[in-house]
């Protein structure tokens, strides 16, 4: 993955490859993650993951701003999303201010937005204003406290005619791709392949067209929970103790530095 993905070549890959999306909030990590990723999403869930928060919602514009520059600055050469927190579109006009002020003050790519129909017409007034859009529906974080926490869509005839209406309705704003979380699997393949944008998955199975995980969790630094879809590839809090632990044994023993560390 050594060529820049555009807005063309994403939607190009509709049918013929997954996409592979990652998230990440620093540029250290994503420098790490560059080379074997399609996209790169800075998303709220740094308020969790990082700052130890119960939710995505107090994330600030300053902060996700600040956080995808970092990103940029580690992965140049790859898409960046930066996900637009809770409270900063609400109607069209501020969604536009906010989304202008995050791509003129970083190299973002694109913003992503969540909700369905009722934020149809803000995404197509972004668009319609040069800014790009990764829509977000099914179950939507930002959400959690009004609907209670967070619940699988797609489980009745109601909640898969809802989702279908908000696909739909999304692409036809203009957004170039979506992300659909939390979703039943045979659901969200039925809505993949129901739009002609790329559907990018997390909790929704793997009929869609990419998937995307945050990714504390799937390398297991993340230890408070770990939801049913993420798969940890390494157990990386383990070794992260593991490795803290000999350093200050060496330290305490007067093992480390040796000779070969010290000017």
């Amino acid at each position: 993955m050594t060529t820049k993905m555009t807005i063309s070549s994403i939607k190009k890959s509709k049918g013929v490859r997954p996409l592979v999306m990652i998230t990440a909030y620093d540029a250290l990590f994503s420098s790490l993650f560059a080379g074997n990723c399609d996209i790169i999403l800075v998303g709220d869930s740094l308020n969790m993951s990082f700052a130890g928060k119960s939710d995505t919602l107090s994330a600030t514009l300053e902060q996700m701003i600040y956080h995808t520059n970092a990103v940029c600055m580690g992965a140049k050469n790859t898409f960046v999303i930066c996900d637009m927190p809770f409270g900063t579109y609400t109607d069209k006009d501020k969604a536009l201010t906010n989304a202008i002020q995050v791509f003129q003050e970083t190299p973002a790519d694109c913003i992503k937005i969540e909700g369905g129909k009722e934020k149809a017409e803000i995404v197509k007034h972004l668009c319609s204003n040069g800014i790009a859009v990764c829509g977000h529906i099914g179950l939507l974080p930002q959400s959690v406290r009004s609907e209670g926490g967070y619940k699988v869509k797609g489980k009745n005839e109601q909640e898969q005619i809802q989702l279908l209406k908000d696909a739909k309705a999304i692409e036809e704003a203009g957004a170039f791709c979506m992300v659909i979380e939390g979703v039943k699997a045979e659901v969200a393949t039925q809505i993949a392949n129901s739009v002609n944008i790329p559907v990018i998955g997390i909790g929704a199975g793997a009929g869609v067209d990419g998937q995307v995980l945050v990714f504390s969790d799937m390398l297991g630094l993340f230890e408070a929970f770990t939801p049913k879809f993420v798969k940890k590839y390494i157990n990386g809090a383990s070794l992260v103790k593991n490795a803290i632990k000999e350093y200050s044994n060496e330290v305490a023993t007067r093992e480390f530095p040796q000779e070969i560390h010290t000017y």
